[in-house]
């Protein structure tokens, strides 16, 4: 389990590990920060991917694990919603149905968030650049695993168009063209760690609450257009920045694995963004109409959630962004 940042953490490493049922059998503490808060709900996320070795599996199903997690991720979903509140103004977040596709390619053009890939291609040092792949590795050693808890609650069309794009991220039957494979090789072609989990010790506030939100989409059958709509987001914004990113590491040297990692979703993403926003958030919101609105707040959740980690960054590196 990761290292505990306050005294809820503390306290939840301590009842995931407890030989007993009776040990560490307290209320859970307030958390200390929103890094506590953060650290504590990816802890209890990562219970229904892959567990961990110090911690009993049965922790998933423990009631008092669950309010714990139930209660962060309606603090998280508050935080979301209120920004999503605050960019919507007194406009009507809901397009009709049809216009959901057009809704989101709008709100994509309208993202003016820093850019990492740019800074990566024309500035960012070695060391910045390792520090990037750390902090994306949170997600992308299970890269589009949060997504696929979606599938079964999807109508017909949208799930039969997710899964077109999920057999692709999952290497089209092909494990060593699994995506996340992919980027375990590169992480490993540049000298870091390809473990599981491996930098979550070092994964920012921003990069935990990023991680945990879509978690949280996938997870909940109510949140499903806003997984969606994070889908649609991320694959529409993340085809040329994949260019930059690898020719930002051609640059400084790095060549190799991680290349082809960012090579790869440079012809992928360009094919999955059409699918996400046409196939799978439109059809969705032909035949759930009440969707339309869940899938631009996730959208924009993506957006803003990704723009943060890159402030974040530049931030610590003393960048302007």
């Amino acid at each position: 389990m990761p290292k505990p940042r306050g005294a809820l953490s503390e306290w939840l490493v301590a009842r995931l590990a407890a030989a007993s049922p009776e040990a560490s059998r307290g209320p859970a503490p307030a958390a200390d920060s929103r890094d506590d808060e953060a650290i504590a709900l990816w802890t209890l996320h990562e219970l229904s991917y892959r567990g961990f070795e110090d911690a009993s599996d049965r922790g998933e199903r423990e009631p008092e694990v669950l309010v714990v997690r139930h209660l962060l991720e309606d603090a998280l979903e508050d935080r979301l919603r209120s920004r999503w509140a605050d960019e919507a103004g007194s406009a009507d977040p809901a397009p009709a149905a049809d216009d959901v596709p057009a809704a989101l390619e709008a709100l994509v053009a309208a993202d003016d968030g820093p850019s990492l890939a740019d800074h990566v291609r024309r500035h960012a040092d070695v060391d910045q650049v390792l520090e990037m792949l750390r902090q994306r590795s949170v997600y992308q050693l299970k890269e589009a695993d949060p997504t696929t808890w979606v599938v079964p609650r999807l109508p017909t069309r949208a799930k039969a168009a997710l899964m077109e794009l999920q057999f692709d991220e999952y290497g089209n039957g092909d494990p060593n063209r699994l995506h996340a494979h992919l980027f375990a090789r590169g992480l490993e072609s540049v000298g870091l760690r390809s473990e599981y989990g491996a930098y979550v010790d070092d994964a920012l506030p921003e990069t935990l609450e990023l991680n945990n939100s879509l978690t949280m989409f996938g997870l909940h059958r109510r949140l499903r257009g806003a997984a969606m709509g994070h889908l649609a987001a991320f694959e529409m914004t993340s085809s040329i920045p994949a260019r930059k990113i690898a020719q930002g590491l051609g640059r400084l040297g790095l060549d190799g694995a991680m290349v082809g990692y960012y090579d790869e979703h440079v012809e992928a993403d360009a094919i999955h963004e059409q699918v996400a926003a046409h196939d799978i958030c439109g059809t969705l919101a032909e035949d759930e109409p009440e969707q339309a609105a869940e899938i631009l707040f996730g959208a924009f959740t993506c957006l803003d959630l990704e723009s943060r980690v890159a402030g974040a960054l530049f931030s610590a590196w003393g960048v302007d962004a």
